[in-house]
């Protein structure tokens, strides 16, 4: 391939048998532009790599140690050839086969920086996190585009507005590569590199776009200590780039604990996938997911005010062990 316009960009660890749906999903899509795909395999033994290799694919590799969720994809703009790359995962199951041309659709604006799409869970995901999806990373009908006319402008908005702003997933997004190049590159981050990012975007006087028109099956289940860390550490990020914090105080915490358990209850209630043996068994985990989650949005803001000082650095070092 001579000039593709696209390359679409996908960091791997033990992909499995799922990779190569993706895979297939993503060479089976009808775009009029040529595009490429590049991976960096950070140690894969599951047979990944040969995957990749089989299908002629361009590949990379590193060292476990030497990933991060920023450096890797700051690493992926440098490899790749086309103008515009197309951030995903190795569990991300393009929707259609539009998707990439849809995606990719939201460039001819010269001012966008950045664009990503919605997540559709997968069929067999949990009745909490499906609930989540709905909120954070799906949309309705047209493009959203997000913008402020000069940096100021962003801290004028109120938090909450400045949050909604720089909402970006790099679970599925495309950027510029050439801002990523040479003046937006991702930064060192574990985790939380595309917020950052979309923030630094919008400051420059880019645009950032959330696309309802295409899509990813995209979803994990995972325990409620685990979604309790990660939404400590999210909500810590969040209050760090946007002074914002959904929890201000404890007696917030138990008043959205309980507004949170009475929607969920909704939703395992409509849930029509759910036999009555497991609508009973979800129902009985709703009150510690929802005091969990609200407690770790109100600890992440703590401790970004504290700084991440005395108790808060070590009890922050725990939590993020195996994030």
């Amino acid at each position: 391939m001579g000039s593709p316009r696209v390359s679409v960009f996908i960091p791997t660890l033990n992909g499995g048998a799922l990779f190569e749906r993706v895979l297939d999903g993503i060479l089976r899509q009808e775009a009029p532009f040529e595009f490429e795909v590049v991976c960096i395999d950070s140690g894969s033994t599951d047979g990944t790599r040969e995957r990749i290799e089989e299908r002629g694919l361009r590949l990379e590799t590193i060292s476990r140690t030497e990933f991060n969720h920023g450096l890797v994809r700051n690493a992926g703009a440098r490899m790749a050839k086309g103008e515009i790359l197309v951030l995903t995962v190795q569990d991300a199951i393009p929707i259609g086969a539009d998707w990439l041309a849809t995606l990719v659709s939201n460039f001819d604006d010269p001012d966008v920086a950045g664009a990503y799409c919605h997540q559709i869970p997968r069929p067999n995901c949990s009745p909490f996190l499906k609930e989540r999806l709905s909120g954070w990373v799906r949309g309705q009908g047209q493009p959203e585009v997000r913008h402020v006319r000069r940096a100021g402008d962003f801290w004028l908005l109120p938090p909450l507005d400045r949050w909604r702003c720089i909402a970006f997933d790099n679970v599925c997004s495309a950027v510029r590569r050439d801002l990523v190049v040479t003046r937006l590159p991702f930064v060192r981050r574990q985790f939380g590199e595309d917020i950052t990012w979309a923030k630094s975007a919008i400051l420059a006087g880019y645009k950032i776009v959330m696309d309802p028109r295409c899509a990813v099956e995209h979803s994990h289940d995972s325990t409620i200590w685990y979604e309790f860390r990660r939404a400590y550490l999210d909500h810590q990020n969040i209050h760090n780039l946007t002074e914002l914090q959904l929890a201000p105080d404890i007696h917030k915490v138990f008043s959205y604990t309980a507004a949170l358990a009475h929607r969920l209850l909704e939703v395992i209630r409509r849930d029509e996938r759910l036999s009555r043996v497991e609508k009973i068994l979800w129902a009985a985990k709703i009150p510690w997911f929802a005091f969990s989650q609200n407690l770790a949005q109100w600890m992440g803001g703590l401790s970004d005010r504290a700084r991440l000082r005395g108790a808060w650095s070590v009890f922050d070092r725990w939590v993020r062990r195996g994030i």
